[in-house]
């Protein structure tokens, strides 16, 4: 058992400062405070875990495939947090289960980002090494609770996050890995490569001196051999996707919804992205496409 602590309380009524003790406990040997109560004060209260402005959304959500997910928040960056909560030290147990549980959220709504996050009172060196392997590819996030009893009974917890997720770098890294004009005629086809040309001369790429660069993953536009992807296209077989990074604009989003294209807004990356079918698509909708990459060109400062 850890060293008794101190804290330093006012009571207010009578203006006089008085000092008590207080120790660590284990929760999970706890018997007037157990996981539930815990759980519901955290749901209550998300701030407590140091992750931003959470938005409770339910507790104890029945999967599919069985078992229930302690608890799910949401943010404003339109991103899930999937959250495991273990009285005592973490186990395998408990890193798969939140693993699966993120796994299944992430497959039935893609439209969100999605993270991991697993709290526990003890999470071993033995186990942060394992939750080091898979936050390489899963946005996974540890956090220790600690808990302390004052002389009066009180319970005081607190929340330490002991590692944080990866933050992926966009695909429009500078270094991102250059191909050619072939590569994405045989990854897309001709015809929607075709398309790709159309999308870039009709928003006027060439005037600011820029030219199409081909990456792995996406077609963006750069100068003098630098990138600047204000811009970015994504060909597939069939569509592309275009992609703008400019500032959120419902009025635009609302008009290009309703003549028939589909377009959503992520709020981390601040980035739109526009499904094109065909050059009569990109038409349509010229003017207010037009208006978000303007809007994108003051960002990078290409006027």
């Amino acid at each position: 058992m850890a060293a008794p602590g101190f804290i330093i309380k006012i009571e207010k009524k009578v203006k006089i400062m008085k000092i008590i003790t207080q120790e660590k406990i284990d929760l999970k040997n706890q018997t007037d405070i157990n996981e539930k109560a815990i759980q519901d004060y955290i749901f209550d209260n998300p701030s407590v875990l140091g992750l931003g402005e959470l938005v409770p959304i339910m507790k104890e959500k029945t999967q599919p495939l069985g078992g229930r997910l302690d608890m799910l928040f949401g943010d404003d960056d339109n991103t899930r947090y999937e959250v495991e909560l273990q009285l005592g030290a973490t186990d395998p147990s408990h890193i798969i289960r939140t693993l699966e549980y993120w796994d299944i959220e992430k497959k039935r709504y893609p439209q969100y980002d999605h993270v991991a996050v697993i709290i526990a009172e003890d999470i071993t060196s033995r186990f942060q090494n394992v939750i080091s392997l898979f936050n390489a590819q899963i946005p996974l996030i540890a956090i220790q609770m600690n808990a302390t009893k004052t002389s009066s009974g009180d319970v005081s917890i607190s929340f330490i996050k002991v590692m944080d997720r990866i933050e992926r770098g966009s695909e429009d890294d500078d270094n991102a890995e250059p191909t050619d004009r072939v590569y994405w005629e045989k990854r897309s086809n001709k015809t929607i490569m075709s398309l790709v040309d159309k999308v870039f001369e009709g928003i006027e790429i060439n005037d600011l001196g820029y030219e199409k660069k081909y990456n792995k993953f996406y077609v963006g536009v750069q100068k003098d051999g630098v990138a600047k992807n204000y811009v970015s296209i994504k060909p597939k077989k069939s569509y592309l996707y275009l992609e703008i990074k400019s500032l959120e604009m419902p009025e635009i989003s609302e008009r290009i919804e309703q003549a028939g294209l589909d377009i959503d807004y992520n709020k981390r990356w601040s980035v739109y992205r526009i499904k094109i079918n065909k050059y009569e698509d990109f038409e349509k909708c010229k003017e207010d496409i037009m208006t978000l990459v303007e809007k994108a060109k003051e960002r990078y400062s290409l006027e």
